[in-house]
């Protein structure tokens, strides 16, 4: 028997001011499949990204989460339903030190559905979450102004702000952009934790060869139309990615 898709995407359409910014793209994700988004500047990525998560609402499709249909839900809901973001332009709140920037998830209605109102000490669990994902438990920086952090741990704690609210799909838009060789090379192995402690995850990247070590299916877009789907190898050998959308950062990747 086929196992149920996480996510269906059928026939998604979106248009502003009459030019198709995703135009009929679909695809379908299996419970613990980690899935890449490629192509080139304005192919229509983030808006796929922003229609599947409530940011925009589709002119047609359908987006299924578990067999219900979220289309056009509002972004709280669909957090609240199981899938979590980060954004290509991370920003925390500033002024707040760092271990506080996951009290506001960790208060959100879908950790109090999972844990019943029970979550324990928050900040204990806040501290916790950013030793996952690389923040040094014992060091000040936890305890920082978050508008002190480097680019690189900010979008740790974008990631951070995901793992609090335990969620079944996270969807990454770049989050490599900015960051160093050293620290991508750091974050890959908890990509991959994550991935085998049963998260389903969704990427947007322009870092193909860094990005192909943690999906194992990818899809591409070109003008908001999906011109490629399968693994990094079956879709970087397409000649028409590799020639208009790719160029030589396939060589090597």
């Amino acid at each position: 028997m086929k196992q149920q898709p996480i996510l269906k995407v059928a026939d998604l359409s979106k248009s502003f001011g009459g030019v198709h910014a995703v135009n009929g793209v679909g695809f379908e994700l299996q419970p613990g499949e980690t899935l890449g988004i490629i192509g080139p500047n304005g192919s229509g990525k983030s808006t796929l990204i922003n229609l599947i998560t409530g940011f925009v609402k589709p002119d047609s499709g359908k987006v299924i989460f578990r067999g219900q249909d979220i289309t056009g839900a509002p972004p709280f809901k669909i957090v609240t339903s199981g899938i979590a973001r980060s954004f290509q332009m991370a920003r925390s709140f500033s002024s707040m030190p760092v271990y506080k920037n996951l009290i506001v998830p960790l208060y959100s209605a879908r950790a109090r559905k999972l844990k019943g109102g029970q979550y324990g000490d928050r900040d204990e669990t806040a501290i916790h979450l950013l030793e996952e994902v690389g923040f040094e438990r014992d060091s000040s920086v936890p305890y920082k102004l978050a508008g002190s952090l480097p680019h690189g741990y900010v979008k740790r704690l974008e990631l951070a702000r995901c793992l609090a609210l335990d969620p079944e799909i996270i969807i990454l838009d770049e989050l490599f952009s900015g960051m160093s060789m050293s620290e991508v090379a750091s974050i890959l192995p908890l990509l991959e934790r994550i991935n085998e402690e049963g998260k389903t995850l969704i990427m947007v990247e322009h870092r193909l060869r860094e990005l192909f070590r943690v999906v194992n299916r990818a899809i591409v877009l070109n003008f908001g139309t999906k011109i490629a789907e399968g693994t990094p190898e079956e879709v970087v050998a397409v000649q028409e990615v590799r020639d208009a959308y790719l160029g030589s950062e396939t060589e090597d990747a």
